[in-house]
């Protein structure tokens, strides 16, 4: 008899309290990734040391609490570092194609080793910024975490938007600042003040998409 994962019962606890339908299959591989990054931090410093104790909330479920906001179809994670929060996503909701970008080439080397792994085909980690992706991919959902602010965000993305785009920013405390400096081209559809189960911080998903009049 196969001996369960000492964070199981803690993990599966946490997404039923965020409401997902997440299998016993997507439980096993968030848990084998969270190993898998705590083994190439010891190395690779993908993660604040300090985080490697509260990888379950700080970062998985924190990743998988906006899991009700994200478009089926194709996702970009922009600004991913060590796959937050796209990667638990599509192991979450394998029905996503999800695309994660980052500049540090050393954490996509170690996004291409999970998802190789965990045999993850709907998975594509790119060593590339945001500006040089090609302007004619279009995503159904944008999202990126405690990236930059919300204007520098929406202004690098802009050419992978289209009228029906979704852009999910995630951040700690209410931006007010940062939602007065957006473009106008750019609406804020709604603001969601997010409970994250293990986690014991503020935090808030700003919804965008483009104007109506853009």
């Amino acid at each position: 008899m196969a001996i369960q994962h000492p964070d199981h019962p803690k993990l599966a606890s946490g997404v039923a309290r965020l409401n997902l339908d997440v299998s016993d299959e997507a439980i096993e591989k968030l848990l084998w990734y969270m190993e898998l990054l705590k083994e190439w931090s010891l190395t690779y410093n993908l993660i604040a040391p300090q985080d490697r104790s509260a990888l379950l909330g700080r970062h998985m479920l924190d990743s998988l609490s906006i899991a009700p906001y994200v478009k089926t179809g194709a996702l970009l994670d922009v600004g991913t570092g060590a796959g937050f929060p796209g990667l638990p996503l599509a192991i979450a909701l394998p029905q996503l194609q999800a695309s994660l970008i980052d500049g540090a080439g050393k954490k996509i080397r170690f996004i291409r080793h999970v998802v190789r792994t965990l045999k993850l085909s709907n998975v594509e980690a790119m060593d590339v910024r945001a500006e040089s992706l090609d302007p004619a991919r279009q995503f159904d959902t944008i999202t990126s975490r405690a990236f930059s602010t919300l204007a520098d965000f929406v202004n690098l993305i802009r050419p992978q938007m289209n009228a029906t785009t979704r852009v999910l920013a995630m951040k700690g405390a209410y931006p007010r600042s940062e939602i007065k400096d957006l473009p106008d081209w750019v609406k804020v559809d709604a603001i969601e003040k997010l409970t994250v189960p293990y986690l014991q911080a503020e935090r808030h998903l700003v919804i965008m998409s483009l104007s109506a009049n853009t």
